[in-house]
């Protein structure tokens, strides 16, 4: 988790990464799927997941854009969070 910084305009900003794991079904089979993205939260989402210990379970919603100008590499804008109980996590 990265650490809780503040614009210049004075909004809380968290650059994290999200580690997705889940069981999909493709071409009518099982299949693992993991994947690693990185995330961004501002104002009363970045001070939430500050807070949150490393490893919690979350579902979040939001959307993709790229991480800037430069760099193609996808970032999940996060404006949902919900936290999750351990037993209710689907893997």
């Amino acid at each position: 988790m990265g650490v809780l910084r503040h614009t210049p305009a004075g909004i809380p900003v968290l650059q994290f990464r999200l580690n997705h794991r889940s069981r999909q079904t493709e071409a009518g089979l099982p299949r693992d799927v993991t994947v690693e993205v990185a995330g961004v939260a501002l104002g009363p989402q970045a001070r939430l997941l500050a807070g949150a210990a490393l490893g919690s379970s979350v579902r979040v919603g939001g959307f993709l854009a790229e991480r800037s100008a430069r760099s193609t590499q996808p970032v999940i804008h996060v404006n949902e969070i919900e936290f999750l109980e351990q037993d209710n996590v689907q893997r």
